[in-house]
């Protein structure tokens, strides 16, 4: 076939060469398909006919009015679907092999005859003026804190101008986790821009009487305290915060690759995690210099401190020495029993006052049903009431390490009574609360690994002497000598071959 190319060659040597046999060989094609194009005097593509014709019959003719029916009352039926009405309904009549033809029909159908689809129009963003934030979980990558899975969100804050980015670790859609997040991120960036865009979450949002939707008012006073307007996208419009959802992806990606480079997706502690994904920021915002560097020029002056985020709740400390908050049971001082505290929840802690003081900074537990004791505000009363710890509701938070745990059971298998076990571990933990946890939790491990029985008294002298063990030991593994396992796949070193046994 003569291609486009060989003809405008041809129309080209015909004004250099003296006969046209010459110029149809330099071209690449026979004389008398030369003569052909120099009478027509047009290319290959000028002439060809449009393919306007079928060159098989139609399959689905007979029964296209019927499926023209389903889908404009249903447009959103698939061809899948309509090609399994049609098996049902004419029983014999429709390959499987014919699905793809009936695909291709209704794709015209919605091209030509569908309803309109949803335009996207590209947004143009000016330096400075205009951040965006989400949150997106990052559950898939596999991340392990100290080898328990770590389920966690992140923060996502982006500028859309230049896409430079920042996040903060979190665990949920809270006003406190966007407080800390927007702050945190606006502290890193050095300013603030014009606006900050989110969506219609409900940190932010609050649903109004006929079904509108406004801003919250802690939301309006955070943005108010750092000068920002407030822009919210629709609900169910993840492209309207375009550039945010790219990022999520795009972080995601990138961090999944750098930490399949890392070799391991095992974090020490959160902050080891947290420092990782730092880094992992950084990298990605050094090539975004040149436009952050307009943006920076363009910031306003952030406020000399930063907006509390908290949520203040007042609650009562009742006779167990608990509080509880959002459905969870923290506990707090004896000495506090009776009274009302102020309790300010954070994005990842608890902060309790009383008489305008910090007396306490608990972690924020997540979900509800949940409880967080410490030993040390109830074991004065449990080491005069031992007979309250057998059936205590939250026994199991007043076992600071597995360690204290195996001691109790040890304490229990070679005690007298249920009642000597519990007297004599509280009074390690009355020990443990008033030396050193670290120290007894080292001695009661030494003393396990001997299989000598815990008591207070035994775990007193080793703390006087100063002779713990250390409580991470060090192992040393050889390492493996491959020929090894080279020699049990041959017989007397003859170099025959070991025949193994199916199991």
């Amino acid at each position: 076939m003569v291609t486009d190319q060989q003809v405008r060659r041809l129309f080209k040597l015909m004004s250099s060469e003296h006969t046209l046999a010459t110029a149809a060989a330099k071209a690449g094609m026979d004389e008398k398909t030369a003569r052909k194009y120099r009478r027509r005097g047009k290319l290959p593509s000028e002439v060809k006919k449009p393919h306007d014709w079928r060159t098989r019959s139609d399959a689905f003719n007979d029964v296209w009015e019927e499926l023209r029916g389903l889908l404009d009352t249903n447009p959103g039926l698939e061809a899948k679907t309509l090609f399994v009405y049609l098996q049902r309904q004419y029983p014999g009549r429709f390959a499987d092999g014919q699905l793809r033809t009936l695909q291709r029909r209704v794709k015209r159908w919605r091209s030509l005859e569908g309803p309109p689809k949803e335009v996207f129009f590209a947004q143009e963003y000016h330096a400075g003026e205009r951040s965006q934030s989400d949150f997106t979980w990052m559950n898939n990558l596999g991340v392990r804190i100290a080898g328990e899975r770590f389920d966690h969100m992140l923060f996502h804050f982006v500028l859309p101008y230049s896409n430079w980015e920042t996040g903060t670790i979190c665990f949920s859609e809270s006003f406190e986790s966007l407080a800390d997040g927007l702050q945190n991120a606006l502290f890193e960036l050095g300013g603030v821009p014009e606006l900050h865009h989110t969506d219609s979450m409900s940190a932010a949002v609050r649903r109004l009487t006929g079904g509108k939707k406004a801003f919250t008012d802690k939301y309006r006073s955070l943005l108010r305290h750092y000068g920002l307007k407030a822009m919210r996208s629709n609900p169910a419009s993840p492209n309207e915060l375009g550039d945010t959802e790219q990022r999520h992806h795009r972080f995601k990606k990138a961090l999944d690759q750098a930490l399949m480079m890392r070799g391991s997706r095992e974090f020490a502690d959160r902050a080891s995690y947290a420092a990782y994904l730092d880094r992992l920021f950084v990298e990605l915002n050094r090539g975004r210099r040149k436009r952050f560097s307009e943006e920076v020029a363009r910031l306003r002056q952030l406020p000399l401190s930063r907006y509390d985020g908290s949520t203040k709740l007042k609650v009562g400390v009742g006779r167990g020495s608990l509080i509880r908050v959002r459905g969870n049971i923290y506990s707090v001082n004896s000495r506090l029993i009776g009274e009302t505290v102020e309790v300010r929840i954070h994005a990842n802690h608890l902060e309790v006052w009383y008489a305008q003081k910090l007396v306490e900074r608990l972690p924020r537990l997540r979900g509800q049903g949940k409880s967080c004791v410490n030993y040390r505000h109830v074991i004065d009363s449990l080491v005069r009431k031992p007979g309250a710890f057998a059936n205590y509701r939250y026994r199991s938070d007043l076992f600071p390490t597995h360690r204290f745990r195996v001691a109790y059971d040890m304490l229990t298998k070679r005690s007298a009574s249920q009642i000597a076990a519990d007297k004599a571990y509280l009074k390690i933990l009355y020990l443990a609360a008033r030396e050193s946890e670290r120290g007894v939790d080292n001695a009661l491990g030494q003393l396990i690994e001997e299989g000598t029985l815990p008591t207070k008294e035994v775990v007193e002298v080793l703390l006087a002497s100063g002779n713990v063990l250390p409580s991470v030991r060090e192992v040393d593994v050889a390492p493996v000598v491959l020929e090894a396992y080279d020699e049990l796949l041959t017989a007397g070193g003859d170099g025959s071959t070991l025949e193994v046994a199916p199991w």
